[in-house]
């Protein structure tokens, strides 16, 4: 499995709470069936079997946010590809105990 984490800021709200918007894009991963979702504090972290699932997830998400009305949202992704070994949320997450 391929693991990533992603974060998406919504810029030009006119409130510094961003509850709807993480829900927005949330609900939009739920939809994608190809892809396994964790929601954490900073950012979500996402694993599926190959980069175009997690690329288009995310697009996906990020342009959730372009439907409430927002006209500027900035979407960071990190990933992490390992192909020695195989991989998951909770074998990554482990690995740090």
């Amino acid at each position: 499995m391929i693991i990533a984490e992603f974060s998406i800021i919504p810029i030009g709200t006119k409130t510094t709470a961003v509850g709807k918007y993480v829900k927005a894009a949330l609900k939009e991963l739920e939809k994608q069936g190809n892809i396994r979702a964790k929601p954490e504090a900073m950012g979500t972290v996402i694993e599926a079997e190959n980069l175009g699932d997690i690329f288009k997830a995310v697009e996906k998400a990020h342009n959730s946010l372009f439907d409430l009305g927002l006209m500027r949202v900035v979407t960071e992704i990190k990933i992490d590809d390992r192909r020695d070994k195989e991989a998951t949320i909770e074998s990554k997450a482990g690995a740090l105990k």
